[in-house]
């Protein structure tokens, strides 16, 4: 396994927010949601796109919150802005499950 300095991982801003709405992206390659996410203050709220359709529908998200990488560059995905990486790791099948606060946190709050 290769080994980063501590300052390589603080570079990846890692924020807690809030989906405040989920919507079908049908236009996607491979079924995927996409997502509003708030995480108040200085970022405010950001889109994404993310292929959670196995264990998430769009209505169960709202609400949720979730850890996302909020300084990578805003990729187009099928004509839609991605300008987050929600983060999540496969279950035994592959499927997108998402990484979350245990506990309710300000939203904004940076992963250390």
């Amino acid at each position: 396994m290769d080994q980063i300095a501590y300052a390589d991982f603080e570079r990846v801003d890692i924020r807690a927010g809030t989906v405040v709405d989920a919507q079908p992206f049908p236009e996607a390659r491979k079924p995927a949601i996409k997502l509003w996410v708030d995480f108040g203050g200085e970022i405010g709220v950001k889109q994404s796109s993310a292929q959670l359709t196995v264990h998430y529908t769009p209505d169960r998200l709202i609400g949720r919150q979730v850890l996302a990488v909020v300084n990578f560059p805003p990729r187009r995905i099928a004509g839609f802005e991605s300008q987050i990486l929600v983060l999540g790791v496969p279950d035994e099948n592959g499927a997108v499950v998402l990484l979350r606060p245990d506990l309710k946190v300000p939203d904004g709050g940076r992963m250390f």
